[in-house]
């Protein structure tokens, strides 16, 4: 299943959102490099799991090809990131989901292993210098009570939910390019054209 010493991971693939500065296109499906962005994430992180995760609100018919199982938001209105990561810990089959946006199909293997290896009891974010990056995370499933409460009372930020669990940091350069969230149709060209 996997080449790695990790203990089992389940990965979340978030692709649910409602793609605003994209014009309210699917992000996950845009082609970058002649391929659909979930492409490129699932060949990242394919090797590292045998729960691969993807959120999506629609389009799932096409989605279905690169995932284990979909999930879906619970509320029709789009209601954001948090939604995806709520619905990925409750299906997840593995004790930590490291979840990752569908937009970044620049992430490599070192940092997918240095989010992995702080794995714990407490969740994991990518840092950029005062920056949480929630969006890059691990949580333990078994914070998903406390996630659950936080959105009960009308909590929908990822980064202030995670931030009061007292989460690991994994730090990054500021403008780390493997980071860079093509979400819009100016990034997707400007990164297209480099590589």
């Amino acid at each position: 299943m996997s080449d790695t010493p990790f203990p089992p991971c389940s990965i979340l693939l978030l692709s649910g959102g409602r793609g605003q500065r994209m014009g309210g296109r699917d992000k996950g499906l845009i082609e970058w490099q002649g391929r659909p962005l979930i492409a490129w994430l699932h060949e990242r992180v394919r090797p590292l799991t045998d729960d691969l995760i993807i959120s999506c609100n629609r389009n799932a018919d096409r989605y279905c090809a690169w995932a284990d199982q979909l999930v879906q938001d619970d509320s029709p209105d789009f209601p954001g990131p948090l939604a995806g990561i709520r619905a990925g810990l409750a299906a997840a089959r593995h004790d930590h989901l490291l979840i990752l946006p569908c937009d970044a199909p620049l992430l490599d293997r070192e940092l997918l292993d240095a989010l992995l290896n702080a794995a714990g009891e407490r969740p994991v974010m990518l840092r950029q210098g005062d920056f949480w990056e929630p969006l890059f995370s691990v949580l333990p499933r078994s914070l998903l009570p406390r996630i659950e409460r936080a959105w009960q009372a009308g909590e929908r930020s990822p980064q202030r939910v995670l931030r009061q669990l007292d989460p690991v940091a994994v730090y990054c350069p500021p403008n780390d390019p493997r980071l860079a969230n093509l979400n819009t149709p100016e990034l997707l060209d400007a990164t297209q054209a480099q590589h």
